[in-house]
């Protein structure tokens, strides 16, 4: 009887793994959608139709709506259900408000405590952002900039935080890497806070990249309002 009670939270323990994976999958998925632009602002979704397309039970889609509402990619329609949250101006604004903050801790505590490998890291990446032009490659290449200062910063909390909130930014559409002269402002921007990393300079190196930030959401703000 006891071997047998074993075996079945045993059992018990795999079916919750699989479920947990499942989930897990439909959350990139469904990310992915968003960030691509396939699951626009104001788009309803529906916990039957995901599960149709995907081939999963509704468990794990549950699951993934859940934690996509509470990252606040996802709230509740006037009309009930589930739609991909819309950006209005105000939104967006105190999404920025929140990263500028977040980038500037970030790093400070990278030019505090990086070692010179990753400096050198942060260097070749931001050579590499000089000489590319193509928008969405430079949004990648800036991504991959803003995640090696992260993991310079050498804090496991701060870290948790941004890579959570870096799911949010899914819901900003586009890159901002397609407003002219964009590219040229970030080159130096991103010079900028490498040199601050680089000389040990932890205010000159917040303050670099909370500018980087502000000038981002500006360049946001006119990709996305300007017309409205």
């Amino acid at each position: 009887m006891q071997q047998q009670g074993i075996e079945d939270v045993g059992e018990l323990g795999l079916e919750k793994w699989q479920t947990s994976s499942r989930a897990e999958r439909v959350y990139e998925t469904l990310l992915g959608s968003i960030q691509n632009g396939e699951y626009e602002g104001g788009r309803r979704v529906r916990e039957e139709e995901v599960a149709s397309t995907l081939g999963v039970s509704r468990t794990p889609v549950r699951e993934a709506l859940s934690r996509l509402q509470s990252r606040g990619l996802l709230e509740f329609a006037p009309s009930g259900g589930l739609i991909v949250t819309k950006l209005t101006r105000p939104r967006t604004v105190e999404l920025y408000a929140v990263r500028e903050i977040l980038e500037g801790s970030a790093a400070r505590f990278a030019a505090q405590h990086a070692s010179e490998a990753e400096i050198l890291a942060l260097g070749q990446i931001s050579d590499v952002f000089v000489e590319t032009t193509d928008p969405v490659k430079l949004a990648r290449l800036n991504r991959q900039f803003h995640l090696a200062i992260h993991e310079a910063a050498h804090n496991r909390y701060l870290t948790r935080t941004l890579n959570e909130f870096d799911d949010t930014l899914a819901l900003l559409p586009g890159t901002t890497f397609a407003v002219p002269e964009r590219h040229e402002l970030a080159v130096a921007e991103h010079a900028q806070i490498v040199d601050a990393i680089k000389n040990r300079d932890p205010d000159e190196a917040e303050r670099a990249a909370r500018f980087h930030i502000r000038q981002a959401q500006d360049a946001r703000l006119a990709m996305l309002f300007s017309y409205t």
